[in-house]
């Protein structure tokens, strides 16, 4: 045994040399001169701006304890500084945060092995190493730990705590497919090792004990085999072929069948773990589908296992911890397995509310000391929510705690006075703290007051505290609500008396804004019930002028509402009428310009009339000869020769050329191979070269069709034709493209007529935690200058700017981080940072609803609209005139009046078609010739 114990001891020696770095005097090598005075004062350089980034993080998270990245930055400098004191310090501090991820834990481990040479030093590694396996579930992590726990086989009792080490490490990750077999072989490895140091030397004779000794050793290994034969892991085959050469005895048929049972578990569970090895971070779908295959065979080490893999990869996310833990509290139900599974999921995501309330529940359910509850709670508080609503959840889940603890059959007790004093604490903090910093308290209803109310009525039999505690939540804003005033006297009306209900009902009637109806409509049922012939008459006078009042002010805001309304129409006809006077007197000056051309025209026949019967040559007014003449018409473009071709010319041609183009209409059919481009300039020249230069990238196009106007000017927006429907697809992804200083819509064509509620939209407008919308940014900057400020908090995945539609910046952006631990960190530290002398504001994106139109109001307005004029595709072209005399037109639509007084036939609608005449029945030609 001793040998074994040296032959270890030297073989982690050996191990830790490979560990050191190179050129650490304590590896023995040589060490070269520092080199000449430059790199000197480059090291030194360097080495001053390490310590000055050193205090910088060592500040920031004085400031804030909870920024996971900072802590990372701190260890990774104080690490390359070789600083060991401070260096375990910071990970000490992390640690009592955080879980430390695998990576962390072993280069911490291994730093401390290197500095571990006395028995109580390696006490402490064994320490650290018990805190590093309740983090997560590593295979890395135990197999190092039952590796460094051989070095200690030469102390008391040495031998049984590695195998200790090694079984608690097959408990943990001994069922994991991939890497379970590593820490089966190790095992195997360290027995066979103590059996080779139990043989008896070659030539003796071994005595009864040491044969003993040696059975036991050898039944050891055979019943390793046998387990590991029996669990589905990678590379069984070759376990099995191993066995087989080992064992002088044939394989026992138990252990035969277990194997084969084994091979095809791992036959169905080979899919799920090739799909995890060719899957990209985070692997969600694919651990989710492997924990649901799991959950259906139902071994409950494999799932818990599956979990655990699955949390490594993603511990920051709160859902998975949720699921894990539920199941943990519903199926295991083992107190050491739930409450460390449910620490080390506040420990992971604190920002999320749910999490906490579920180990409260956790600690209450295990009977955990009420001491360690209460702190827990507070570290719930000071953990950094993001919402306020979330410090409303959390402290109502610990109220609820506390009123399970109270015995309401004593009059007094130490845990009553507590819970009091807690609901006090609560309104208190929600007041002060927490609406300071949201400017809301998040719980404008009260409900922590409500339910300290009904405690006190109920169950404390005190009804004077809980009539104090409505009045307060009345003046909260809350007394112009029907139902906050019907709330409180239902809790009267149970455990109160009717004086008290009446009270509360004629406060209401007085106070309530939104249903006052239905406040009277309780308060004469009540006296209708319990009243007499006074209180009947003074309720009924009561709610009369309640209701007299409400019904005058609904009219009185109808009336401003319809005047408003009136405004808002002579308005609209205002600017219709300075349209139509503006068009005719646009018309009025064509009309006058063609009479001048026609004039022109005529003297120009004149005189070639005369050019034909005096050719020769002649003066005309300043002496100038007819040549002269002919250049002088040519300089105003009447007869001269032909300009030579410039800009202005070409884009003239251009324009009259576009207005002999044929009008091609859309091919809806061919919707799915074509996208509707828009936002363009109006500028842009040979818009068809343009754009079939840019979506030529995506696939064949077959045809682009801008839209012009009638004057030829293109309208800004074209349709573009693929040949194939997956270009079509690849060319949506060129939305937003900067074309010519603007950015490029691109959206599926789709037919609006035919799908009316279709958008297009392509970016979340519910709460993303892991997004943050910055508001109050200068218009200057870029999107590498922002990435610049926002990347020192997480990992940056996209930033997007806001523009308008001409792609000028709107002083909006929204960062998008990898998970929501980030973003939170990211809001806290820039919200109020100065930006290029701007204050920006920063927040979790969670965009407003849009209010949509009412239906039925939206019905109402199209009730009364006037009717739109009707015309083609393209609208009604300026040479669209109407030849019917307007003293015809007025007498063709007389003015009707409908029922309800509106008019019913507008000029605007005089040139929509002709409705079909309605059907007359032998009454109506009865009334019409009695009219006559």
């Amino acid at each position: 045994m001793a040998a074994a114990g040296a032959e270890a001891a030297a073989v982690v020696a050996e191990e830790d040399e490979k560990r050191l770095p190179e050129g650490d005097p304590e590896s023995g090598g040589d060490s070269e001169d520092e080199g000449d005075s430059d790199s000197s004062g480059d090291g030194e350089d360097e080495e001053k701006e390490n310590e000055a980034e050193i205090q910088r993080l060592e500040e920031q998270l004085s400031i804030n304890a909870f920024d996971y990245n900072c802590h990372l930055d701190l260890i990774k400098l104080l690490r390359q500084e070789g600083e060991l004191v401070k260096l375990r310090r910071a990970r000490q501090k992390m640690s009592e945060l955080f879980p430390l991820t695998e990576e962390i834990w072993l280069d911490w481990l291994k730093d401390e092995i290197k500095m571990a040479s006395e028995s109580s030093e390696r006490e402490k590694v064994y320490e650290l190493f018990e805190r590093a396996v309740k983090d997560y579930i590593c295979p890395e992590i135990w197999l190092e730990y039952a590796q460094y726990s051989i070095g200690g086989i030469g102390q008391e009792g040495g031998i049984e705590r590695v195998r200790s080490i090694f079984e608690r490490a097959l408990t943990a990750v001994g069922l994991h497919v991939t890497k379970g077999t590593a820490l089966w072989e190790a095992y195997r490895e360290f027995e066979n090792a103590i059996l080779e140091t139990a043989q008896p030397a070659p030539g003796s004779v071994p005595s009864p004990e040491q044969q003993q000794m040696l059975c036991n050793q050898l039944e050891k290994i055979h019943t390793l085999f046998r387990r590991q034969l029996g669990i589905p892991l990678l590379d069984m085959e070759t376990s099995y072929a191993e066995y087989e050469e080992w064992s002088e005895d044939p394989i026992p048929e138990t252990t035969i069948k277990n194997y084969k049972k084994a091979l095809q578990q791992l036959e169905k569970c080979k899919p799920y773990e090739e799909a995890l090895l060719g899957a990209e971070t985070p692997k969600l779908a694919e651990y989710q589908a492997y924990i649901d295959f799991e959950m259906k065979a139902g071994d409950p080490a494999r799932i818990q296992l599956i979990y655990e893999r699955a949390l490594a990869e993603n511990c920051l996310v709160p859902d998975l911890w949720a699921r894990y833990n539920q199941y943990l509290d519903r199926q295991l139900k083992v107190k050491e397995l739930v409450l460390s599974a449910h620490d080390r999921a506040v420990r992971n995501c604190p920002w999320t509310v749910g999490l906490w309330i579920r180990y409260l529940l956790a600690m209450e359910r295990h009977r955990v000391d009420h001491s360690i509850i209460s702190e827990m709670f507070e570290k719930a508080l000071n953990a950094g929510f993001i919402q306020a609503t979330d410090y409303v959840e959390i402290w109502q889940a610990y109220l609820d705690y506390l009123r399970r603890r109270v015995d309401f059959t004593q009059d007094s007790s130490k845990e009553l006075e507590e819970l009091r004093s807690a609901f006090a604490r609560a309104v208190e903090y929600l007041k002060q703290e927490v609406e300071e910093r949201f400017s809301e308290s998040g719980d404008p209803s009260c409900t922590i007051m409500q339910n300290w109310a009904r405690i006190e009525a109920r169950l404390c039999n005190n009804m004077q505290k809980a009539r104090e505690l409505w009045d307060n939540i009345m003046t909260k804003g809350n007394a112009k609500y029907a139902n906050m005033w019907l709330e409180y006297y239902n809790l009267e009306r149970a455990h109160g008396d009717t004086q008290h209900c009446r009270k509360a009902l004629h406060r209401a009637v007085q106070c309530t804004s939104d249903y006052p109806e239905h406040v009277c409509e309780v308060l004469l049922t009540l006296e209708r019930i319990e009243g007499t012939l006074e209180d009947w008459d003074a309720a009924v006078q009561k709610t009369e002028n309640r209701l007299a009042r409400v019904n005058e002010q609904r009219a009185k805001a109808a009336e401003k509402e319809a005047a408003l309304a009136k405004l808002e129409e002579e308005k609209a006809e205002q600017r219709k009428q300075a349209r139509a006077e503006k068009k005719a007197s646009k018309k009025a000056k064509k009309a006058r310009a063609g009479d001048k051309r026609k004039a022109d025209d005529d003297d120009e026949g004149e005189w070639g009339q005369e050019e034909e019967e005096q050719p020769s040559k002649r003066h005309k007014g300043d002496g100038l000869l007819e040549e002269d003449m002919e250049v002088e018409m040519g300089l105003f473009g009447r007869s001269g020769p032909e300009k030579p071709d410039c800009p202005a010319n070409q884009k003239e041609k251009a324009t009259t050329s576009r207005k002999d183009i044929p009008k091609v209409l859309h091919d809806s059919s061919k919707d799915n191979v074509t996208v509707f481009v828009s936002n363009l300039s109006y500028n842009m020249a040979e818009p068809e070269v343009k754009l079939k230069e840019l979506f030529e990238s995506c696939g064949e196009v077959a045809e682009i069709r801008p839209v012009f106007s009638n004057k030829g000017t293109f309208r800004g927006y074209c349709y573009v034709e693929f040949k194939e429907e997956k270009s079509a697809r690849q060319a949506l992804g060129l939305d937003r493209q900067a074309v010519e200083g603007r950015p490029m819509f691109v959206s599926p064509c789709v037919d609006k007529n035919k799908h009316p509620d279709f958008k297009v939209f392509r970016y979340s407008t519910t709460l993303e935690k892991h997004k943050l919308f910055i508001s109050g940014l200068p218009f200057s900057c870029t999107k590498e200058e922002l990435e610049d400020v926002c990347k020192a908090h997480g990992n940056v995945k996209d930033i997007r700017l806001v523009t308008n539609r001409a792609g000028k910046p709107k002083g909006l952006a929204y960062v998008e981080y990898e998970n929501e631990a980030q973003a939170s960190q990211a809001v806290l530290k820039m919200d109020g940072l100065t930006v290029k002398e701007h204050v920006i504001k920063v927040m979790i994106s969670n965009p407003p609803l849009r209010k949509l139109p009412d239906k039925a109001e939206a019905g109402r307005a199209s009730q009364f609209a006037v009717p739109r004029q009707v015309y083609g595709a393209r609208g009604k072209g300026r040479t669209q005139l109407s030849m019917v005399p307007r003293a015809l037109q007025r007498q063709s639509n007389p003015v009707a009046k409908a029922e309800n007084g509106m008019v019913q036939n507008s000029p605007a609608a005089s040139s929509a078609p002709p409705e079909e005449p309605k059907k007359m029945s032998n009454a109506d030609f009865a009334k019409m010739l009695l009219k006559k």
